[in-house]
């Protein structure tokens, strides 16, 4: 019997835990992940499957994988090295550089069009990726994902692990009304297992945390005429549909909301909406953390999610891995941690706002180039894109590339478009800009970035402006 592609993608999944296991147990590991939400869930899967077989090991948890980082990361003693969410567009460089140490990379973004097997895969080397099977990773499974796969095989009991990968995919803006095939199965040993269970409703952020007056006030990605934008329109708006947003002098959540409120606010919401294109694009699901204390962020996959952007964006990732693993001290700091997460984007959308008319944006035809310089954190960047892309600010199919300056003389590039259907890939379009101008370019489908050095913005901002124009 044939296999199909993923069966394919399974057994190759199998076969890198198989030679995981011939390594011995004293050997120390070098784990390096990806600072995001997706690259904290994985890099927390793999840390609790090797704690399971007493395994040693370090961890460095990356923006981007640079050349000079490549070379930093050579420099030890280590003879086993795990990258967790990146690696992708950089294997063969990775092989060259760690020649002669066991190396897996387990990740789910586009490969690089040079890669080549043949040569990579020498025997120490172990790539695993859906896309080397023709199996989409950038929305069918997350970093997370594929780590959650491997751990699995590794040992069945890691299934434990599943709610984190969930949370890892919709960090990665894999859920859309529900998941595809490979998520839905981690989805689905998730759920057997008591540790996630899935409810339909509103297409908000907050269920778990913010007053429903709240949730409707800042619905900017499922507008709600009348209401998004004014919090005593929202208060005014319950109250009219028969819902007091109040438990006496408490606000209270989605959560707390019964059955039969929670159907009159999706009615009443549908109905503000008829005047949009799709009025029902408001609906969708809500992945609750069972095991989590009703109330708190890490009760809600989206909220969860968020705070482990916020941890690793602000370099305390560490914070983030403690919490997918279950420790409480650490999960309270994580909470207090997200607040300055959200002074820092207001801070950043703040600049943004006061510096859009002063020269520092290139503007063309379906795209904006904002350039932060040195004005705010280069990890904030993509989020800024993406904040911006999600917003009204710019028609949809508008490429949005923002760029912000590092300490080591390079600049981060991050590629948004605003709009979600749009079937554009985005790391295709960042190599064809860096194959004109240098650097090194990674991501996926809906979000792509790439490193260059600070000397060469001018020469990269133009090529971006060819390639951009080029599409029209």
């Amino acid at each position: 019997m044939l296999m199909d592609k993923y069966d394919l993608f399974k057994d190759s999944l199998k076969k890198a835990a198989e030679k995981f296991r011939s390594i011995d147990k004293d050997e120390f590991i070098r784990i390096i992940s990806h600072l995001d939400a997706d690259g904290i869930s994985a890099v927390s899967i793999l840390i609790k499957a090797l704690e399971k077989e007493n395994r040693k090991y370090s961890i460095s948890i990356l923006q981007q994988l640079s050349s000079a980082m490549l070379k930093e990361i050579a420099d030890d003693d280590s003879k086993v090295y795990v990258f967790t969410d990146l690696g992708s567009g950089s294997v063969a460089e990775i092989t060259e550089a760690l020649k002669g140490r066991r190396i897996f990379v387990l990740d789910h973004h586009d490969v690089d069009p040079s890669y080549d097997a043949a040569k990579c895969n020498d025997g120490d080397v172990t790539f695993v990726n859906p896309h080397l099977f023709g199996i989409d990773g950038g929305n069918e499974i997350s970093g997370s994902g594929v780590v959650y796969l491997f751990a699995k095989e590794l040992d069945d009991s890691n299934r434990e692990m599943a709610h984190i990968a969930v949370v890892g995919a919709i960090g990665d803006v894999q859920e859309n009304k529900g998941f595809q095939r490979l998520n839905s199965e981690i989805l689905h040993d998730a759920v057997e297992q008591g540790l996630v269970s899935v409810k339909e409703g509103l297409r908000v952020f907050g269920f778990q945390t913010r007053p429903v007056h709240k949730v409707l006030e800042y619905s900017s990605d499922t507008f709600i005429p009348g209401v998004t934008g004014s919090e005593s329109k929202a208060i005014e708006f319950l109250y009219q549909i028969g819902i007091n947003p109040k438990n006496g002098k408490e606000w209270k959540t989605m959560a707390d909301l019964s059955q039969d409120d929670m159907k009159k606010l999706i009615a009443a919401v549908v109905v503000k909406r008829i005047g949009e294109k799709n009025p029902d694009d408001v609906l969708g699901f809500s992945y609750i953390l069972e095991k989590e204390k009703k109330g708190s962020p890490f009760r809600d996959g989206k909220e969860f999610a968020t705070l482990l952007n916020a941890c690793g964006r602000l370099d305390r990732a560490s914070l983030g891995i403690g919490a997918c693993i279950g420790d409480e001290k650490i999960k309270r700091k994580a909470v207090q941690h997200q607040l300055e997460y959200r002074k820092e984007i207001v801070k950043t959308m703040k600049w943004f706002r006061e510096n859009k008319d002063s020269g520092l944006l290139a503007k063309g035809k379906g795209y904006v180039i904002i350039n932060a310089k040195d004005k705010i954190m280069p990890s904030m960047i993509g989020t800024m894109a993406s904040m911006l892309t999600k917003s009204d600010e710019f028609e949809g199919g508008t490429l949005v590339m923002g760029m912000a300056r590092q300490k080591e003389g390079t600049t981060k590039i991050s590629l948004r478009i605003a709009g979600r259907e749009n079937g554009v890939d985005l790391t295709e379009v960042v190599r064809k800009i860096t194959e004109k101008a240098g650097g090194e370019a990674g991501g996926h489908m809906q979000a792509a970035g790439a490193v260059i050095k600070t000397a060469d913005e001018e020469a990269f901002v133009e090529a971006a402006k060819m390639v951009f124009e080029g599409r029209s």
